[in-house]
């Protein structure tokens, strides 16, 4: 059977004999190039552009700074968090050598207390070259300072809830490991600013939580996706019999699962977004991955759902993508984020394409 060698292996042997032959008095010393000034006109007509490294530029985290205008957070999935005070002007990094862990998969900001915000590490959209993360973070001098509080063993948190009115209560939607089974799966509260954590729904060890909404008007109404997916390094796998929809009327403490209210689909269900609006604490709406997916609106608080929008469009790759924000201020305005960020007008109804050609990610 034929091996070949590499290339550089194989003609090692012919040149080490051949550089034995050689005279010494044939080896000269480079002979020095003179430098020359460049001609600063020459390059008047180039424009910089991004030639790496690859793959590390896509963000799905930010939050804005309730009372704050010109102040928001961003998380890089590759470059940690990064802040900016002037309306995005301008951004700083704010977790350079302080965290393990350079993947940021999600950002909260405390709306009564502003300088206090939670990251956690780890994206939890299970592509090839996915990034891993070490755990959740606090700062409470508004990202100048930062202290691991738990979730070490997530190798994603997906998203991060503090209450509205109370930031000692905090939510935590971890993951898990990508690859094996791990306990460190489900939705996690903590009453005390995140120094102690109790897992409050959990189905098993293969199957995450990744999403979390809380009803604006009654923050102990709350709305969390768990899926069971994993990754591993030559096979993905997104939904089974793990994945669905939960909704708690106790601040989180019990849940009840609504995935088979009547108006969503049945079957195999995979990644699920969800969103409330505080423009009508009834309406929430449903992103589901699913042979008959798509985005699905509730009017009566999750008891049954309507199906608004089957396109294509908002449901491909799913298992990357699968976010869903809504507007606070009208309850038919709704985002989707897909390869495009899509907005609705109408509650679902219609989509209309908004980002100028960048990915949703």
């Amino acid at each position: 059977m034929f091996s070949p060698r590499p290339l550089f292996l194989a003609a090692f042997p012919v040149l080490a004999a051949f550089s034995a032959g050689l005279p010494s008095s044939r080896v000269r010393d480079p002979v020095p190039t003179p430098s020359v000034a460049a001609d600063s006109t020459l390059m008047a007509g180039y424009r910089w552009r991004n030639i790496g490294p690859d793959r590390g530029g896509r963000s799905i985290a930010a939050s804005g700074v309730k009372g704050r205008p010109n102040e928001a957070y961003f998380g890089a999935t590759g470059g940690g968090l990064w802040k900016t005070v002037d309306g995005g002007e301008t951004w700083q990094p704010v977790t350079d050598g302080q965290i393990r862990s350079a993947s940021v998969g999600a950002v909260a900001v405390s709306e009564t207390q502003p300088d206090l915000v939670f990251i956690g590490m780890g994206e939890t959209a299970i592509r090839g070259n996915i990034m891993p993360g070490d755990g959740v973070y606090r700062s409470r001098d508004a990202g100048k300072s930062w202290t691991p509080v738990g979730f070490s063993e997530s190798h994603g948190i997906s998203k991060i809830r503090i209450h509205p009115t109370n930031p000692d209560i905090v939510f935590v939607a971890s993951f898990g490991k990508y690859s094996v089974p791990s306990p460190e799966r489900g939705v996690f509260k903590s009453t005390d600013g995140g120094t102690t954590w109790k897992k409050v729904l959990f189905r098993d060890e293969k199957t995450g939580a990744i999403d979390i909404a809380f009803d604006r008007s009654n923050p102990n109404v709350m709305y969390a996706a768990l899926w069971e997916a994993y990754r591993k390094e030559y096979q993905m796998s997104s939904g089974g019999p793990g994945s669905g929809l939960f909704k708690s009327t106790d601040g989180g403490e019990t849940w009840t699962e609504i995935t088979r209210n009547p108006g969503l689909p049945a079957g195999l269900i995979g990644r699920i977004g969800v969103a409330t609006t505080a423009a009508n604490s009834k309406r929430v709406y449903a992103l589901v991955e699913n042979d008959s997916g798509g985005l699905f609106r509730s009017d009566d608080a999750g008891a049954t759902w309507t199906p608004m929008n089957y396109a294509r469009s908002i449901r491909q790759r799913a298992f990357y993508y699968t976010h869903i924000f809504a507007d606070h201020r009208n309850a038919d305005v709704v985002y989707a984020q897909n390869t495009s960020l899509f907005r609705s007008t109408d509650a679902g109804k219609t989509l209309k394409e908004i980002d100028n050609g960048t990915h949703g990610d």
